[in-house]
């Protein structure tokens, strides 16, 4: 019995609940036989771990490959299943924040393969974006999807941790966004190190609860002698039972 899946580009990530690999076989038969757009079918084998957010997965049926590039919003995603994390169904969060960028530069944290900013770039008003992004598979996808998306001229991309790359910026931005992956470090004092006064930030929280991560945000940006203003609060994503991805959009008011 399927748990869950994912349809990312001709993949699908297949999760199951008590099913023998007959039963998962058969499956995997019956969905490339209904969904003509799939050609490889997967098995999500192990939880999304680490800083890279990385996966194991195993082969079930279709064409044996771990690469694909997946449409959304009218953009193109190159990337390796297993080496690059992307959530198709983070598709209306990098939407929505897009279409509240009005302008100026903006900077992507934790930016994988470079979906939000190439949505941003696309949607948004931005004049330029800076993509920060750990793991140097994702950043060698994250380049060529930049230029499969035609978006050189507005989007630079650099590999490595964002504590180490931040400092070596000469600018402010007038927009960050904080797609963090679920670490104790919340990144905050990093990324308010290159905002300024009216520097809006959207951030990835992690909780049960909405107003506890909004009042941690507030509270560690006091004990970094600023002020910020939460604007907006959306959940974007389940992650565990009873355990949410929320977005909080804030303003850097001093």
């Amino acid at each position: 019995m399927i748990k869950s899946y994912d349809a990312i580009g001709s993949i699908a990530v297949l999760k199951f609940r008590d099913s023998t690999l007959k039963e998962k076989k058969e499956i995997a038969k019956k969905l490339l036989e209904e969904r003509k757009n799939i050609k490889t079918i997967l098995e999500k084998v192990e939880k999304v771990k680490g800083k890279l957010r990385t996966i194991k997965t195993k082969f079930l049926a279709g064409k044996k490959t771990l690469e694909t590039i997946h449409r959304e919003s009218g953009c193109f995603f190159k990337l390796n299943i297993e080496k690059c994390y992307f959530s198709p169904r983070m598709s209306n969060d990098r939407l929505e924040i897009a279409k509240k960028i009005s302008g100026g530069k903006v900077l992507c944290l934790f930016s994988g393969i470079s979906p939000y900013p190439i949505i941003i770039g696309k949607y948004g008003k931005a004049e330029k974006i800076i993509s920060i992004e750990l793991g140097r598979d994702c950043n060698k996808y994250a380049k060529e999807n930049v230029k499969l998306n035609k978006l050189e001229n507005k989007i630079s991309v650099i590999q490595g941790d964002v504590k180490k790359q931040i400092p070596k910026l000469k600018e402010k931005f007038d927009y960050i966004v904080m797609t963090r992956p679920q670490l104790k470090d919340t990144f905050l004092e990093d990324a308010l190190k290159v905002a300024k006064q009216g520097t809006i930030i959207f951030y990835h929280g992690f909780g049960k609860e909405l107003a506890e991560i909004e009042q941690q945000i507030i509270q560690e940006a006091e004990n970094c002698r600023r002020k910020i203003k939460i604007l907006e609060s959306w959940r974007n994503g389940d992650i565990a039972p009873y355990t949410y991805r929320f977005t909080i959009m804030f303003k850097v008011e001093n």
